[in-house]
């Protein structure tokens, strides 16, 4: 009987270590239950999935600051500035979430108007009102607000946040 080396037995095991690997079989995918398809089309749409839904809930942008999700809504007459607080899966919170929030309009040609925001009398979100815009792609905005004693700020296209002008008749 004649004995295999070192690297006979090496490649013996490589050859034997293949053959097993290739004769095993995965097991067939089994498709997920209708309850789990459900959730994801729910999560698709932005349902419980965090930071799923960035669509605009009352006509303006929406932006972040970590988990918190806010909602600006710039009006171009000046009559109803709105700031919306979401968490991080869209549901609504409540104004007071923010101890204080203000916009800073920035027209061409013009010096800046701060708005300073209040609570609205559901306490759903601050709002404001100011001077119209008269073109808002040339008119700019600073949205502040302040969240568990931090203060936070950014700059904005008016235009990104003005709700579209209506289609004419």
């Amino acid at each position: 009987m004649r004995f295999i080396g070192s690297s006979g037995r090496r490649i013996a095991w490589l050859v034997v270590g293949a053959a097993s690997l290739v004769s095993c079989r995965q097991a067939p995918k089994v498709p997920p239950p209708a309850t789990a398809v459900a959730g994801a089309a729910s999560d698709a749409a932005g349902g419980t999935k965090p930071h799923g839904d960035h669509n605009p809930h009352h006509g303006g942008v929406v932006m972040m600051k970590g988990d918190l999700h806010y909602e600006v809504v710039f009006d171009p007459t000046g009559r109803a500035y709105r700031l919306y607080f979401t968490d991080a899966v869209r549901d609504e919170l409540p104004a007071s979430v923010a101890s204080a929030a203000a916009l800073t309009i920035k027209r061409t040609g013009q010096p800046d108007e701060t708005i300073a925001l209040r609570i609205d009398e559901a306490g759903e979100s601050w709002i404001g009102s100011g001077r119209p815009v008269e073109d808002p792609k040339k008119a700019g905005a600073r949205v502040s607000f302040t969240i568990n004693q931090e203060p936070y700020w950014i700059d904005l296209p008016f235009a990104s946040a003005a709700p579209a002008p209506a289609a004419p008749r």
